[in-house]
């Protein structure tokens, strides 16, 4: 975790410090001294006598007991370097540069962790290595630029990717998104981005500290610590967006059931970001655009008014936020109408609401204050307003910046003409605005934070399941997928209802129990994972001479060990899966099932355990919902029972951690009952 010495030290030493400038080395010394750093600074480096009016010394064993040191030397010296330091001059924070340890070879890796043990033998820090290093109020310890300038309301940026920090922050200045705490983690050999939050987690205080906290990630080591202290955050008035890079892994294309093949890492990934509250961003134009919302009064409704004199922009703004799950709703009546008298001839009030290229800025303000005042149903207003480089646009711009203060609905500037307009744009910002050069991109980070839904509060009480029969089954059973009789037993144990089957390998005795049965009847093989690919599955059997032929039939298909007979059930088909992602807790999917389910991959996810309200906004956010509610005259599904199975198929895999990975495909869902058809669940004790 971050100590005081890492934050806010007294002393500082630089190793490897230089009066080259092009260096690393010396770059951090001139950004320290830059960034009016109080403490004592001093330097390394037996080469130098002064480093850029620094005090410095020839070895390590030269200087005083220090807080902080920042090591910029080759890799095959750190280890005895940090030993000195630790042992002898009571260091208790480092900042390590140097590249050349655990993403090199093991080796390295070997080195690196030999590091961390000296570190944390003195509960000392360590952030790194191969990092660009830490800035905050109290030191600018980073060999890159630009050097934002520290804002207390600012972004808290912590990153596991150097450059990427350092993109991020000058295109954020660029749109005047300011900047507080910024963190690489580096390789986190000791502190990554979940220790990080932690801190920030414990110490939190939302009079004084940056509200929101930019992360870009790309290995989570410890999911649980992350949602734990992302999601405490998020309950503290804190708004973190994020981004998860190299989540397309490979292995989830070998994986053999229908679960394994759709719910990559991704899915898994944006799971814990849902539960925690986090926003999901994957790019980082996404992630400022997110940032620059959170910068902005919230958006409490679905409802945008846009306000332009660009049509194009307007068109391509109303898709993307309507296919966002927002609303750019009609405006009319009797106050639409008398707004439009105090526009020029031709423009629309409809809603996106055109008042033309001529449109001034006195408009722009009557427009505004009638969204803001007379039509109630609006929630928010994003006004696009650029400059074809015929007139000066300040004064419109003065008035936006205005009413970004005064109105109770948040206002978002769209200001493309980022050439036509520069000058404007750029007073714009000094006021303490954010601009959104890209409707299309700021539609879709508006998308995203809306429907993002805050963490859970409420521990999750679980639907009671037989946990001692589900422990027996699990403990008896081998590695592998479970026989459709271990199956059976444990949705019977689980409480989730399931067609009355017959399983027989001999086809005299499959044949009695099936002359008992109402007809028609479904009848598919036993063995092959893929029953539909190795045409193992055939529906509306309508006599006993039918299911005799096909029992043949089924029984010719390789790997065939038996035959499976079911009611033949008629509804609509939904699915639920389990995937089980190491460090992970289970991720819960459900969705339309049958053939669809890999053919639209339309598809929600929740990390277990699941609470009643994620089970059903899983449900509803799926493209298919309208299909569960019912549509174009055909009954709808009990949503409520829908609810009910996948609360229980959390409390299954609660009890059965051992499940890595599990299909229900399909469900028959209609408005009474929802009944489990096929079931594929597979366990790995190891």
């Amino acid at each position: 975790m971050l100590n005081q010495q890492l934050i806010a030290p007294q002393s500082i030493v630089i190793i490897g410090g230089s009066n080259d400038i092009k260096k690393p080395g010396g770059k951090i010394v001139k950004n320290i001294i830059d960034g009016g750093y109080r403490g004592v600074l001093s330097v390394v480096n037996p080469k130098e006598d002064k480093v850029q009016g620094i005090q410095c010394f020839s070895s390590v064993n030269y200087i005083q007991n220090t807080d902080l040191a920042i090591l910029a030397i080759p890799a095959k010296y750190c280890l005895e370097t940090v030993t000195v330091l630790a042992r002898q001059k009571n260091v208790k924070a480092y900042i390590i540069i140097s590249a050349g340890f655990a993403e090199t070879n093991e080796e390295g890796s070997a080195v690196e962790k030999a590091i961390v043990d000296i570190v944390n033998s003195v509960n000392g820090c360590l952030i790194g290595p191969n990092c660009i290093g830490v800035l905050n109020k109290n030191y600018k310890g980073v060999f890159t630029s630009p050097i934002p300038e520290y804002s207390a309301k600012g972004c808290d940026l912590i990153s596991g990717s150097g450059a990427t920090a350092v993109f991020i922050m000058e295109a954020g200045t660029l749109l005047g998104v300011r900047f507080a705490n910024v963190y690489s983690v580096g390789n986190r050999a000791q502190t990554g981005v979940e220790e990080i939050l932690e801190y920030m987690d414990l110490h939190y205080n939302a009079e004084t500290d940056p509200p929101i906290k930019l992360l870009y990630v790309e290995t989570i080591r410890d999911p649980q610590k992350l949602l734990k202290h992302a999601s405490s955050l998020v309950r503290k008035g804190a708004k973190i967006a994020a981004i998860k890079a190299g989540s397309t892994t490979e292995g989830s294309r070998a994986a053999t059931s229908h679960t394994g093949a759709i719910a990559s890492s991704d899915i898994t990934v944006r799971a814990l970001f849902k539960k925690a509250g986090i926003i999901y961003c994957s790019s980082r134009e996404e992630l400022l655009s997110v940032a620059s919302i959170f910068n902005y009064k919230e958006l409490k409704g679905k409802n945008i008014a846009i306000i332009t004199h660009a049509g194009g922009s307007a068109v391509m703004l109303t898709d993307v936020l309507s296919k966002g799950g927002l609303q750019v709703p009609l405006i009319e009546g009797e106050d639409a109408e008398k707004l439009k008298t105090f526009l020029y001839p031709g423009s629309s009030i409809n809603n996106p609401i055109d008042f033309l290229a001529t449109g001034t800025a006195e408009q722009l303000g009557i427009i505004i204050d009638y969204c803001e005042h007379k039509f109630d149903f609006i929630d928010g207003m994003v006004v696009v307003f650029g400059s074809p480089g015929l007139f000066d646009v300040e004064n419109v711009y003065n008035v936006l910046s205005v009413k970004l203060d005064v109105c109770s609905k948040p206002i978002f500037p769209v200001l493309p003409s980022v050439v036509n307009a520069q000058k404007e744009i750029e007073a714009f910002l000094t006021k303490g605005n954010i601009n959104f050069p890209d409707e299309v991109v700021l539609g879709i980070a508006l998308a995203e934070v809306y429907k993002t839904p805050a963490p859970v509060f409420e521990e999750v009480v679980l639907p009671e399941v037989d946990t001692q029969k589900i422990r027996n089954i699990i403990d008896g059973a081998s590695n592998g997928y479970l026989n459709t009789r271990e199956v059976a037993a444990l949705m019977d144990a689980t409480q989730i209802p399931r067609a009355f089957e017959i399983v027989e390998e001999c086809k005299e005795k499959l044949l009695s129990k099936v002359e008992k049965m109402a007809f028609p009847l479904v009848m598919k093989v036993v063995g092959p994972l893929h029953k539909s690919d190795t045409q193992g599955v055939i529906l509306n059997v309508r006599s006993l001479s039918e299911a005799a032929r096909n029992f043949d039939r089924l029984m010719q298909i390789e790997n065939a060990i038996g035959v499976l007979v079911q009611p033949m059930l008629m509804g609509i088909e939904l699915f639920l899966g389990v995937k089980k992602e190491t460090g992970f807790n289970h991720t819960i999917l459900c969705g339309l099932g049958g053939i669809y389910i890999e053919i639209l991959n339309d598809v929600s996810a929740g990390l277990s355990p699941i609470s009643t309200s994620e089970a059903r906004t899983m449900i509803t956010s799926l493209r298919g919902y309208k299909l569960i509610q019912g549509a174009r005259g055909k009954e709808g599904v009990d949503e409520k029972q829908f609810v009910e199975i996948i609360r229980r198929i959390s409390a299954l895999v609660e009890a059965a951690p051992e499940i890595t990975e599990m299909d229900i495909n399909p469900l028959i869902g209609t408005k009474d009952s929802i009944t489990a058809v096929d079931v594929r669940i597979k366990v790995e004790k190891d």
